[in-house]
């Protein structure tokens, strides 16, 4: 492989600068330095980013253990009599700290073993190829911005009594009482895990349907789930005005309605913002969208020629898997430029680990609709096998979203057990182009949920494309 100009020149201290010590940094300077460029990274907080450390994993980490609980509700009928002693909480956290330190420490490792400069403390910008951190003016033929994003909460009386996503991994007593404030995935997720947990939990939801930008088939059973199934109290169409304390519950929410819900603990999860303040960046040519996201090109280079961007602050698609695969692709671009090509966008798989769970990739049938498609929609509802047995009366749904003209799957969605799992399997046949005649020729594993995604033959409805001029164009 012949080395990058870059790589020859010494007038700058590094070929690439990270700022920021997420999964899509870390990728970005593991990739450059094995392709011989001299590389730094410069983070702040914590390696491994919002995923590893007040995301992703202790988020999965956390619904594992909330769901032990119905578990042991279901164990009697597979004929196990047992005695639950209570929970752990202090003991449950500390186990978590030690398994998110170990991840942290597994990173440094990469990043020393890569040969790649670790600096923990906050960068500034100075300009296109000049940084600060810890005291020392450092240079770079380029810079990557990979800062992630962090928390909304909206400007509301007594906001300062809640607390976010990122304070709730590290609670130091489960709340009796929650209420959750937001209708999006980590909304759900994190009502879930306290529901799941045992807590009393409220989740209040302004819209009168919870995922927005999901398939709407999603969205409805998903919601019934929760209204009819679950031991959470769903508040649809209630808006928080403000927050009081309580000497005797903890706080009070005031609702525009007029009601009021006292909670010990209230949390938002009412999206994400890009963390792009306080980095020096009004020192560059870095430009911005309206919605805050910082301008890139397909190759992620921003209107700064020697400056890139990637991950959440660029808000294409803010999942981690997706930030590693923009890392790579800065890297590649900059130091390997045989080995590049562009992250597609078009049929990423998604899981939300709420209860039940929820699985999606590809296009809802709304977008379907939207980009011009003729589709056919093929629907099953049923109880899974486990719930049948134990008397829980549980639904998984499944969806497929078909183009009528070509037979080619556009869509495939899931609620219930293991969706995460199921999806991604169907989610490489669906990049391979398959159509719902090779779903229909592929023997399914018995007894499986996952089985039914190839035995749905009958077509639920059949949909005209919003805009029949655009039939057929590729989203």
């Amino acid at each position: 492989m012949s080395q990058p100009s870059s790589v020859a020149s010494r007038d700058f201290d590094y070929d690439l600068f990270v700022v920021g010590g997420g999964s899509g940094g870390i990728r970005a300077a593991r990739v450059a330095a094995a392709a011989g460029a001299r590389v730094a990274v410069a983070e702040e907080k914590y390696l491994g980013g919002t995923c590893v450390n007040v995301g992703c994993v202790p988020k999965k980490i956390f619904m594992y253990g909330a769901e032990y609980a119905s578990h042991f509700r279901q164990a009697k009928a597979f004929g196990w009599d047992l005695s639950v002693h209570g929970f752990d909480w202090k003991g449950f956290i500390a186990h978590k700290n030690a398994e998110i330190q170990r991840l942290n420490d597994i990173y440094r490792s990469l990043l020393v073993n890569s040969k790649v400069d670790l600096y923990m403390g906050r960068a500034t910008i100075l300009g296109s190829h000049d940084v600060t951190v810890l005291g020392k003016r450092l240079s770079a033929k380029n810079i990557l911005i990979a800062v992630g994003g962090r928390p909304y909460k909206p400007d509301i009386p007594g906001i300062e009594h809640s607390i976010t996503s990122d304070d709730f991994f590290f609670l130091e007593k489960l709340p009796r009482r929650a209420l959750v404030v937001g209708g999006g995935y980590i909304a759900v997720e994190l009502a879930s895990i306290l529901s799941g947990f045992g807590a009393e939990t409220v989740l209040a939801y302004r819209g009168d349907k919870l995922l927005r930008d999901f398939d709407e088939g999603i969205r409805e059973h998903l919601t019934q789930e929760i209204k009819e199934r679950s031991s959470i109290d769903l508040r649809l169409r209630a808006n928080v005005e403000r927050i009081l304390p309580d000497n005797q519950s903890g706080y009070r929410a005031l609702l525009a309605n007029g009601e009021e819900l006292a909670a010990d603990c209230i949390l938002y999860a009412t999206g994400r913002y890009p963390n792009v303040g306080g980095f020096g960046l009004e020192n560059t040519g870095v430009t911005f969208s309206q919605q805050g996201f910082i301008d890139v090109d397909v190759c992620y280079r921003t209107r700064d020629p020697n400056i890139f961007a990637i991950g959440d602050v660029v808000g294409y698609s803010q999942l981690t898997p997706v930030a590693l695969a923009e890392g790579t692709a800065v890297a590649r671009y900059l130091f390997d430029k045989d080995a590049f090509h562009p992250v597609a966008y078009t049929a990423i798989p998604t899981a939300v680990f709420c209860t039940p769970s929820i699985g999606t990739v590809g296009l809802s049938e709304q977008l379907a609709e939207k980009h011009g498609y003729n589709v056919w929609i093929y629907e099953s509802k049923f109880r899974p096998m486990r719930s049948a047995f134990s008397g829980d009366q549980a639904q998984a749904f499944m969806k497929l979203v078909v183009d009528a003209n070509t037979d080619k799957v556009l869509g495939a969605h899931m609620v219930g057990p293991d969706a995460a799992e199921i999806i991604q399997g169907l989610a490489i046949a669906m990049n391979k182009g398959a159509t719902k005649r090779d779903f229909d020729l592929t023997i399914g594993v018995h007894p499986s949920a996952a089985e039914e995604f190839v035995t749905m033959r009958q077509v639920v409805r059949e949909t005209q494309p919003k805009h029949p001029h655009l039939e057929g164009t590729p989203p």
